[in-house]
């Protein structure tokens, strides 16, 4: 009779957590088969810089059952969204270190090969893999009981189905059309909108503010009067929450508008604005740079329509965070998280202060934030320290993905993705927004339906030509590269929405909703015109999605990054599931895994067979 070869294995589990700390007991199971064990240890790294050189426990020994010598200690760690641990011991006289996957005398340990535990950080369960459904609220859909007010020069486009204007008006101002689309418009279609097994919508900017995306607030304790008004927000958050979904704001707080109630360049409030009064209650929410011994305002990027806030002054922060402001209003709307704009350019302080706010109004309340590239090696502290966002866009990893499809670029795809996996923490990764296109970029179809993009400037949604460019005017796809861009979408959105992180949609990009550049992507939505097939592939892919449950927090192992394949796996401890995407034209070889050739298959683009892959 064989006898089976037991492994050493460990366990991690939170006895308690303070505001800046948890205490953890760690129990190490080791073969007695093996021999003699001693300086069993626990080797933590703090993830501002990888040294081998961190802090050690010393584990004891417990007690010994049929096979193993079971060591079992506790630790206390201070806040962090990310460690980095490995366990080292000797056995018999040697130096052995148990790491991800592995045993081995080496005494060299990778990232790769860690462990990770974060500390007193923890991503709300309801996020966790959830769909998502992000709206430009304008752009949506209008019910027609909503008033529509006069506001001075605003231009209401009465044809729903009108072409996006393109640059400023006569007045030289940009952005000043308005569809009407509005909060109770949301309302009427939240079924529409559970039918795509959505569980998280994502409303840009709701505050009043001076032009159609509405980044440029004037009021933050006002909703825009073209949306409607503070009760039909609340009445919009409960009828979410009756459909079993949560709902999270844009919060822009890293300028306001230049005709906002706290800067009011034209003297349209009073006499309280900023920009005239030196004694303003305001004057410190604003960023300001002597030069040639005058005081001048900061504007984003140069944007003389976006003063700059100094997200470091305690009265800007205290107004958004503080008991009674900003934040706590809308929350008392009934919302669930919220977004935050340009995250990478708030302080960490600001960001540490909004998450407190949030768990205030709501323990188990979701905060991520818009940022481009790997936010673990920025010298920051807004994710890594677990005193500020949960999680973020995942611009980072969307692009790597569009350009494999698109330009063959398996090299790219496959460092983010190692990245990703080896340098986020595992409850940002649960949770990162893995978005179909967003009001930033190009569409979807037309990521995928037309040569026309630039990605040596950066990213693989990037042009030649600007945003009201003659091209972007004129472009309109035709039905041979509409038809062309679905079908390669459709396998690219299988490689996506399988994926750890939550799985988000552009509004529209679910029915073939067209837009180049980022302003003519914000058409209003299709209704009546969609594009049927591509609304039914959407709702049987992802009613797929959340049938397996385990996705939510399953690992991921990547498999293959070929010309042809992109394949990977979804791994918990119970169950697996094995995803193929093709990125070829033309029917493929397959080799399924031996434990995988009986499988169910519970979605697939088109024909499939346990040896070949149909485009």
């Amino acid at each position: 009779m064989c006898k089976l070869y037991s492994k050493p294995f460990h366990t991690i589990v939170s006895l308690q957590k303070g505001d800046n700390w948890e205490r953890f007991r760690i129990t190490i199971h080791l073969p007695l088969a093996d021999g003699w064990f001693e300086r069993v240890r626990l080797n933590v790294i703090g993830s501002e810089s990888f040294n081998l050189n961190g802090v050690t426990y010393d584990i004891c020994h417990k007690q010994n059952d049929e096979t193993y010598a079971v060591f079992e200690g506790e630790v206390t760690l201070e806040t962090s969204a990310l460690y980095y641990y490995y366990i080292s011991y000797k056995c018999n006289g040697v130096y052995r270190v148990l790491k991800r996957g592995d045993i081995s005398q080496d005494q060299t340990v990778t990232k790769q090969e860690c462990f990770k535990l974060s500390a007193s950080f923890s991503a709300p369960e309801w996020a966790k893999g959830a769909i998502m459904y992000q709206i430009f609220p304008d752009r949506f859909y209008r019910n027609a009981s909503v008033k529509i007010p006069e506001i001075q020069g605003r231009r209401v486009m009465t044809d729903w189905e009108e072409k996006v204007p393109l640059g400023p008006n006569e007045a030289g101002e940009w952005n000043t059309e308005f569809y009407v689309g509005n909060l109770l418009g949301i309302i009427d279609k939240l079924d529409y909108i559970q039918s795509l097994s959505v569980s998280i919508i994502y409303l840009n900017p709701i505050c009043y503010g001076q032009s159609n995306h509405l980044y440029d607030t004037i009021d933050y304790t006002q909703v825009d009067p073209f949306l409607g008004t503070k009760e039909d927000l609340k009445k919009l958050c409960k009828e979410v929450h009756k459909h079993g979904m949560k709902i999270i704001l844009d919060g822009v707080f890293n300028h306001t508008g230049n005709r906002s109630i706290y800067f009011d360049q034209f003297a349209e409030h009073g006499d309280k604005g900023a920009y005239h009064n030196p004694n303003s209650p305001y004057k410190n929410f604003y960023r300001q740079t002597w030069h040639n011994g005058t005081k001048y305002f900061n504007f984003w990027w140069g944007h003389k329509t976006l003063p700059e806030c100094d997200t470091l002054s305690e009265e800007w922060i205290e107004y958004v965070t503080g008991v009674g402001g900003v934040i706590d209003q809308w929350f008392e709307c009934g919302i669930d998280g919220i977004r935050l704009d340009v995250a990478d350019e708030l302080s960490d302080l600001m960001i540490e202060r909004i998450f407190l706010a949030v768990r205030r109004n709501k323990p188990d309340g979701f905060l991520f934030g818009e940022q481009w590239d790997n936010p673990m090696r920025r010298n920051r502290g807004f994710l890594k320290s677990g005193k500020g966002m949960h999680s973020i866009m995942n611009y980072h990893l969307i692009s790597p993905l569009i350009g494999y499809y698109n330009y063959q670029n398996m090299q790219d795809l496959s460092n983010t993705l190692n990245e990703i996996f080896t340098e986020y923490p595992k409850d940002t990764i649960d949770t990162m927004m893995n978005f179909t296109s967003t009001h930033d970029i190009s569409r979807a179809i037309e990521l995928f339906a037309t040569n026309s993009f630039n990605p040596r400037k950066g990213h693989s949604w990037d042009l030649d030509y600007g945003n009201t460019s003659d091209f972007v005017k004129n472009h309109s796809l035709t039905k041979e590269e509409y038809e062309f861009g679905k079908e390669k979408l459709k396998s690219y959105l299988v490689a996506l929405a399988f994926l750890p992180g939550i799985f988000s949609i552009f509004y529209g990009d679910e029915v073939g909703l067209q837009g180049i550049h980022n302003l003519a992507n914000r058409a209003p939505f299709p209704w009546g015109k969609e594009d049927q097939d591509l609304l039914s592939y959407f709702r049987e892919m992802l009613a797929a999605r959340v049938k397996c449950e385990f996705l939510k927090t399953a690992e991921c192992k990547i498999k293959e990054i070929s010309k042809e394949h992109f394949i990977y796996e979804r791994i918990s401890e119970w169950t697996s599931l094995l995803v193929v995407a093709s990125r070829t034209h033309h029917e493929t070889n397959l080799h399924i895994p031996k434990e995988y050739q009986n499988a169910e298959v519970i979605f697939s683009v088109g024909e499939i067979g346990r040896e070949r892959l149909m485009p």
